[in-house]
């Protein structure tokens, strides 16, 4: 069965014989520099602390992360990884005729299945225009339909959407009376295209953030939502307790605090970035220039070469099954030098060049 996500080192070192640890995984895009220093020690310093339950409300991180965003605590709600708010969202809100661009996440439809009479509006995105939201069209596309997501920057494409379009689109959701959930878990590669700040002024728009992505702390799940003042109560309705365990909570603290890691992400990723891109062109490898930490591929047998890189030990995404791709499409992942040209080594060989 196909992969419907990246990050499935297990199947693959099993299939290979091989430890976890020797595997190279392209297809999950987390942060290659790994967990701060400072998340590590937070979390040792409090593993001593977990006979007790986890605080249910989140309270000290929700505090931290309003300090921050400088957003009212009582907005924010804290899940296990932004999916778990995603399915939160549907089965609180039960739209039943969504708007969900093509390509990106895919959890957005399997969450809104939950509804009976729940029907998806698929807006086909453009391959000569790199996939990118054209804000007037997402617009039209919103009328008649009770949600709309949008993923910034989208995914699989890393193409991030202008702040001043997504309020745009943000403030027409609002005359439609249409919730839009825009999804920014990869936000932190460009921050200031962030709209977390809108949502306090409009009883529409909900804002989906991630820690496991910037923060590689995909292991431990944490994610949280900004919400109207108006819905919040009905999210927590439906939402379980104690899902966002006391470690998750410690590393979402001490992450947000570490000013260094970030300065350090963003040197380090731009550098990767201006590399592999290098070696694209070098190679007459298409790919999707992205604002994030991966890039689209499109690359004639793709099916061969993910095989054959798999059989090396290199996981990358085969991402055939994104609605809006054919398969010739793959997703990298911006990992450390060794690691990138590691791939474009093997890439080379294959695409023989």
């Amino acid at each position: 069965m196909q992969e419907t996500h990246g990050g499935n080192i297990y199947a693959l070192s099993e299939k290979l014989r091989l430890n976890e640890k020797n595997i190279i995984d392209f297809s999950a895009s987390i942060n290659p520099l790994g967990i701060p220093e400072s998340v590590n020690s937070a979390i040792k310093d409090n593993i001593k602390y977990l006979y007790n339950y986890p605080d249910p409300d989140a309270k000290r991180l929700r505090s931290q992360l309003a300090k921050h965003h400088k957003i009212n605590p009582e907005s924010i709600i804290c899940g296990n990884g932004s999916t778990e708010l995603i399915y939160l969202v549907a089965r609180a809100l039960r739209p039943e005729r969504v708007l969900i661009p093509a390509p990106t996440f895919s959890e957005y439809e399997r969450a809104c299945k939950i509804s009976s009479k729940f029907k998806v509006k698929s807006l086909k995105l453009k391959c000569e225009n790199n996939f990118d939201i054209e804000t007037e069209n997402f617009i039209n596309s919103m009328k008649g339909c009770d949600a709309a997501f949008l993923c910034n920057p989208n995914n699989p494409t890393g193409r991030a959407l202008k702040k001043a379009d997504a309020i745009k689109i943000a403030d027409a959701s609002r005359k439609l009376k249409c919730y839009l959930i825009i999804d920014e878990a990869f936000i932190d590669f460009v921050p200031e295209e962030s709209v977390i700040k809108e949502v306090g002024k409009n009883p529409y728009l909900i804002v989906l953030r991630s820690l496991t992505k910037f923060y590689a702390l995909s292991g431990l799940r944490i994610g949280y939502g900004v919400f109207p003042l108006n819905i919040t109560e009905t999210i927590k309705k439906h939402k379980e307790p104690w899902t966002v365990n006391t470690l998750a909570q410690t590393a979402g603290i001490a992450a947000f605090n570490d000013t260094a890691f970030k300065k350090k992400t963003f040197r380090v990723i731009k550098q990767e970035k201006d590399f592999l891109e290098k070696e694209f062109k070098r190679l007459e490898i298409s790919y999707v220039p992205s604002q994030a930490n991966y890039y689209l591929l499109r690359i004639n047998h793709a099916k061969e070469i993910i095989s054959a890189l798999g059989d090396k030990g290199i996981l990358v995404r085969d991402c055939s099954n994104f609605k809006g791709l054919d398969g010739k499409y793959i997703r990298i992942a911006v990992k450390s030098r060794k690691n990138n040209m590691r791939l474009i080594g093997e890439l080379g060989e294959l695409c023989g060049v």
